[in-house]
């Protein structure tokens, strides 16, 4: 896929990260070749992560993220380090930056450290190679190269090694290409309400249409009020039917049992690995008290409607539900909190701009903190009575329930 065409969360994320004044803005503009990091022999310049997506062959497109330096120093110093270890849970090769001639000390030794406890591939980068006296060899077998960013020298063998780092590993899971056939039919309900974008329908809704495109499969897109019409139009019967979780409590009373039912925020809840997980952690729902308090977490910064699903349906249907008296707290972006003590339990958007290991970390976040976590769709199924039966579509899942 073209960088156009990748959406952010399928795009390979390259952390930078280093000492202040290592030179890992300048290493950042010289792999991009572009002045796209500010440059200063003054410490503490970047003061916050940089984001430039590129196309970095034979990987494809790819997002580099310049942090601030991991010793940055002070109160405000101390929230940029964070920036920089958040940076790390979405992220899918780190590159230390150090200077050459000198021996790692025990922040940059930390951050390896870190890199390895956190699964992350890494690679050692010793910039300023240029100011000694030889330029010494690479060592490529363990992921160290010599470079000089100011020189441009070795940039194009780091390229070279980032990509050799890299395994483009194949998804165990697949949105829905694998539970599918070839002239299958299958039904896309998609609402177009106040909330849906302008000439455009939402990215988990194009990725699986194209998914579904890949197939094979038959494809039918429709409003929800116009289901019942596609329904009885169609001369063979529909495998299955997905639909936008809004949608359930309309959709369910349409489509008749034999024919599969799911929604496109169960489906991205496999795709990320986190579905047992959240169809576990739904339960909680059953057990709140009044004045508990829920996290409702959006992985994306969007404009907020007085409708809006996360701020304004959603509390209301839990509220509804549980007949409870409920406090709701709010994130949205790259926001989540570390502390989720205050929690009784945590719904989570389907987490389409997000990477797989950002969704992954935060579910293991609230898991290792013993706090129930799901997301919206699953949330919406289990309210209507329809949690197991958009399930059937896993078979092994659905015979756990």
């Amino acid at each position: 896929m073209s960088l156009n065409s990748t959406p952010t969360s399928e795009r390979v994320q390259i952390g930078i990260f280093g000492l202040r004044n290592s030179g890992k803005s300048s290493l950042v503009n010289a792999i991009t070749n572009q002045n796209l990091s500010i440059v200063s022999e003054v410490k503490g310049t970047t003061t916050d992560p940089v984001y430039k997506s590129m196309e970095l062959l034979p990987i494809g497109p790819v997002t580099i993220i310049d942090t601030p330096g991991i010793d940055d120093e002070g109160e405000l110093g101390a929230l940029r380090v964070e920036k920089t270890k958040q940076v790390l849970h979405k992220t899918d090769i780190a590159i230390l930056v150090t200077v050459a001639g000198k021996e790692l000390n025990l922040l940059e030794k930390n951050l390896i450290s870190l890199f390895k406890a956190s699964g992350v591939k890494y690679i050692i980068v010793f910039n300023k190679s240029d100011l000694l006296n030889q330029f010494p060899e690479s060592d490529i077998k363990n992921n160290a190269i010599y470079v000089s960013a100011k020189e441009n020298k070795n940039i194009y063998e780091l390229k070279q090694l980032i990509a050799m780092t890299y395994e483009d590993d194949d998804k165990k899971e697949k949105l829905i290409s694998d539970v599918v056939n070839k002239n299958d039919i299958v039904i896309l309900v998609t609402p177009i309400d106040s909330a849906a974008p302008k000439g455009r329908i939402i990215l988990p809704q194009q990725q699986v249409l194209r998914d579904l495109l890949d197939s094979s499969a038959i494809s039918l897109v429709v409003k929800e009020f116009e289901l019942n019409q596609a329904l009885q139009s169609l001369k063979n019967k529909p495998k299955l039917v997905i639909t936008d979780s809004q949608a359930f409590k309309y959709v369910m009373n349409i489509v008749p049992e034999d024919i599969l039912l799911t929604s496109f925020s169960i489906l991205f809840a496999r795709y990320k690995g986190v579905l047992n997980t959240a169809v576990k952690g739904v339960k909680m729902l059953e057990k709140l008290n009044d004045n508990d308090t829920l996290l409702i977490s959006e992985g994306c910064t969007h404009h907020r409607q007085c409708d809006d699903i996360g701020t304004v349906k959603l509390p209301n249907w839990i509220q509804n539900y549980t007949n409870k008296k409920l406090n709701f707290k709010f994130t949205s972006g790259g926001s989540f909190p570390e502390d989720l003590s205050e929690y009784k339990m945590i719904i989570h958007c389907g987490s389409c701009m997000l990477k797989d290991r950002e969704v992954i970390y935060r579910y293991k976040l609230a898991e290792g903190q013993n706090i129930p976590i799901t997301n919206y769709g699953i949330t919406i199924a289990y309210i209507n009575g329809i949690l197991k039966r958009s399930l059937k579509i896993f078979p092994d899942l659905y015979n756990q329930l």
